[in-house]
Order: structure tokens, then C-alpha cells, then sequence
């Protein structure tokens, strides 16, 4: 039997673990990220140690102290992964003990790396939602002066992308932010359920120590501890949850990508994007490809795969542990990642935009106007279904004529819709339109006006209830 400490785990066995072995279990290499949380939840259950009993006063002050060191070595990139560091707790436990000695040994008293994995996971969790959180304020930040200078900008509003009804671009503009203000609140929630701490848990049934949960729970900020030790060591709900709302909010950015794409294009014409977000072709010198959008909605795909990986992973695992587990924090990590530079694309867009308002005006033809003449014969008079069938009517009289129904003749109009009038026909302009649709969540320019001055105060509240006492 090996007399060499090797790995934690190393006194039941006679032989060190096999080279494939090795590296399939080792963690260190992505986990290693997870640095400051490890340290932040030690000194934790030391302060913690110290006033059960376990750790005297001098012993105390040499783990904090040695903390320190191993700190500062990692924030200098100084700091060396061995062979036997099988992943960042065991590291920062090694590390620790060359450096204080006998004290770095009684660290790990009552505390398991199942506990000890999950309540950095949580960490992290938390800390990553407020960053993301911030983000999002960031990216509703550069719309809402959009959304107001365009406010009154005619924009055709498109179901199964053909022409609808006219809206305002101010009013399509607040769609995106709406979708965003989900997002503040899924992030939020995530961190919730994330900020509860599972220290005091054990390997799986808790600790014949008196540890004091409730005082490692408040030093590290969570709200309370978890209330069964077996849940607390194995559950990663709370990944889940955040992975879930990391892949709506890229929903939500692939969706804004892709009509910034569309818009871009020369087929439509509706938008300009700076040449700063914008890339050029190796062989095509009149090309400004719009790579930035395009990869928000590119992005989205790989954040969803990261969701279906781990929901793959945990799908199986019997209480409580288990090292499948393990494959929790790539995705993790990747889909926070791929978040932040998708939110951080989207304000660079956003901040370089120019939108040709002319052109989006024009492209509201086609009888985009029809509804409003089939909402004025039923004011009139007429039951919707009749109104709607001469309206119909009347739609294929105006293609036929390859006019607007505006200008069909008067008597013409009649002739298949009897309560039409010359007022109705007149009412059908398109700013006429636009400020008839006054109801709260319309698109009247007034009424859109007023939503982007409720908009900040809708943020700070929106951010507010995320963050809680972040």
C-alpha cells in the first residue's frame, strides 16, 4: 500500500488510478474557475470551525492567512496545478498545506467535496445571474432612446412574415425590450433558487459535528440552508433553471438577430448597420455581411445544447451523488459565456444603428390598411362577418386594379360594402391608422411615447425584484 498521500481518497487503495482514469475524472482543468467561490466557502467553514471548537484561534488565523497566499498566486496566474490535483478543491486544499502546514489539514473537517462542489456551484450561479441581469439593463438601456425617437416611424407589422397591419417601429422596438424584461426576471428567479447553501450536507447524510449552518450560510450571503442533506449534495435544479433561462434569453436574441438580418438585407432595406458590427467578404468587395447578427442567432444553438446536455446527464442519477455530476459545469460555464458576449454584441448593434424610416413607410402597402375598413362597417353597422367578407371583396378588387383600397372609386366601394362611406375611405391613411390603435399596449405613437417613459421605472423594478440585496 501506498505510504505517499496522493490523492484524498488514497488510503483504501492499493494502486493509484490508471492513466485513463486520471483524466477522465480530473476536474481541475475547467473547475479551476471556480477558484474564488472554493476560497470564499472555506473561509466560511473555517470562521465556522473556529467557533464550534474544531480550530483554535491560531489555527484559524493560519488558514485565513495561508487563503491569502493562495489568492494572491492565483490571481497572479502563479499559482501551479499538480498531477494530484484532481480538481479545485483539492488544489486549493494542497496548496493551502504546503503553505500553513498541519492547520490547512483540519480544513476539510465535517465538510465533504459533495457539499463543499454544490455550494461553489451555487456561488458562481448566484454571482453570474447579477452580472447577466446588468447586462440585459445594459442592452434595454441603448433601445428605449430608439424606441422613443421612433415612436411615430410607420413599420409594417408581419404575421407569417407578410404584411399585416401597419404598427410603428418605437412599437416593434418595445417587443424586443418586453422579451428582455422576461429575461431580468428568469435570470432573477434562477438566482433565487440558487442562493440557498447545501454547506453542512456532508457526503450525502450531514456531519456528527455540531457545524453551525446558519452562520456558513450568512457569512457567504445565501438566504437560508437547504432542509435534506441528501437534496442538498446532489440536486442542480438550479442549473437547470439558469441553463433554461439562458436558452429563452438567446431565444430572444436569435429572434432580434434575425430580423436585423432580414432587415439588412437589401430586400428590405430597413435598417443599416454600423461598419463596426459588420464584416466583409474575402472575395466579394461590395459585401457588408451583418456577422454579429447572424451569430446572435447562431449562438443559440450551442446554449441549448449545453440545457439538453446536463438535463441528459442528471436524467438518470439515483440519490445522491454522483460523478456524472461532474458534467454539470461546461455547459455552465459555456452558456454564461456565450450569454455575455451575445448581450455585449447586442449593445454594440444597437449603440451603430441607423434605421432608414423612409423606406419602412413606403412598405406599408398592400392593403396593410384592410382591417381598419372592415372595424369601421362594423362601427357602422355591420356584423363582422359580413364586414370582413366585404372587405375581402373589396381587397381583390384593389389587386385587380393594382391600386390601395383607398382609392378605389367611391361607388365601386359601395356597390360590395353598402354602409362604406368617403369618410371611411379617407380614415385609412396611415398615420390615421396608427393613432387610432390608442388602447394601453398599442401602437399609437402617443401611447408608445408613454410606454418608453414608463420604461426605466419598469427596468429599476424589473432589476430590483432580480437582484433582491445584491
Amino acid at each position: 500500500m501506498t505510504d505517499s498521500p496522493g490523492h484524498a481518497w488514497a488510503g483504501r487503495f492499493d494502486a493509484p488510478p490508471t492513466a485513463a482514469l486520471d483524466a477522465i475524472n480530473r476536474s481541475v482543468g475547467f473547475d479551476i474557475r471556480l477558484w474564488r467561490e472554493d476560497i470564499a466557502g472555506s473561509r466560511a467553514h473555517a470562521t465556522m470551525l473556529h467557533g464550534i471548537g474544531v480550530l483554535d484561534a491560531s489555527e484559524l488565523e493560519a488558514i485565513q492567512r495561508g487563503l491569502d497566499d493562495v489568492t494572491a498566486e492565483l490571481e497572479a496566474g502563479t499559482f501551479e496545478v499538480k498531477d494530484i490535483d484532481e480538481d479545485v478543491h483539492m488544489a486549493v486544499e494542497r496548496r493551502l498545506t504546503e503553505i500553513v502546514g498541519a492547520p490547512g489539514q483540519k480544513l476539510h473537517t465535517g465538510r465533504s467535496r459533495n457539499d463543499q462542489v454544490a455550494t461553489d456551484v451555487r456561488l458562481f450561479v448566484r454571482d453570474a445571474c447579477v452580472a447577466t441581469v446588468r447586462r440585459i439593463e445594459r442592452v434595454i438601456g441603448t433601445l428605449i432612446p430608439l424606441m422613443d425617437a421612433h415612436a411615430a416611424d410607420p413599420l409594417p407589422a408581419y404575421t407569417h412574415l407578410q404584411r399585416g397591419m401597419p404598427t410603428t417601429l418605437g412599437h416593434h422596438i418595445g417587443a424586443w425590450i418586453e422579451m428582455l424584461l422576461r429575461d431580468i426576471d428568469r435570470f432573477g428567479d434562477a438566482r433565487r433558487r440558487a442562493n440557498v447553501s447545501p454547506l453542512g450536507s456532508g457526503a450525502c447524510v450531514g456531519s456528527s459535528f455540531p457545524l453551525d449552518r446558519a452562520a456558513t450560510a450568512s457569512a457567504l450571503g445565501f438566504d437560508g440552508y437547504t432542509a435534506n442533506s441528501l437534496d442538498g449534495v446532489s440536486d442542480r435544479d438550479f442549473v437547470l433553471d439558469v441553463l433554461y433561462a439562458a436558452s429563452v434569453a438567446m431565444t430572444h436574441m436569435s429572434r432580434i438577430g434575425e430580423e436585423l438580418v432580414l432587415w439588412s438585407s437589401h430586400e428590405f432595406g430597413f435598417v443599416r448597420l454600423g461598419d463596426a458590427v459588420t464584416t466583409g467578404s474575402s472575395m466579394m468587395p461590395n459585401k457588408k455581411n451583418p456577422d454579429g447578427a447572424e451569430l446572435l442567432r447562431g449562438k443559440a444553438g450551442r446554449v441549448y445544447g449545453d440545457l439538453i446536455g446536463l438535463l441528459t446527464s442528471l436524467k438518470g442519477l439515483p440519490l445522491t451523488y454522483n460523478k456524472d455530476m461532474q458534467e454539470d459545469k461546461e455547459p455552465l460555464f459555456d452558456a454564461f459565456d456565450t450569454v455575455t458576449l451575445a448581450l455585449d454584441m447586442a449593445v454594440a448593434m444597437f449603440s451603430d444603428i441607423t434605421f432608414d424610416t423612409a423606406r419602412m413607410r413606403a412598405a406599408c402597402v398592400g392593403h396593410v390598411n384592410a382591417t381598419d375598413l372592415c372595424e369601421a362597417l362594423v362601427r357602422a353597422g355591420e356584423p363582422l362577418r359580413t364586414a370582413h367578407h366585404q372587405t375581402g371583396r373589396l381587397v381583390a378588387e384593389a389587386v385587380a386594379e393594382g391600386v390601395e383600397l383607398e382609392h378605389l372609386p367611391v361607388d365601386r366601394v359601395k356597390a360590395i360594402a353598402p354602409y362604406a362611406t368617403p369618410e371611411m375611405l379617407a380614415g385609412l391613411s396611415l398615420d390615421a391608422i396608427l393613432a387610432s390603435k390608442s388602447l394601453d399596449g398599442g401602437t399609437a405613437p402617443d401611447t408608445v411615447r408613454a410606454a418608453a417613459r414608463d420604461l426605466p421605472g419598469r427596468v429599476t423594478a424589473a432589476v430590483g425584484r432580480a437582484l433582491g440585496a445584491a
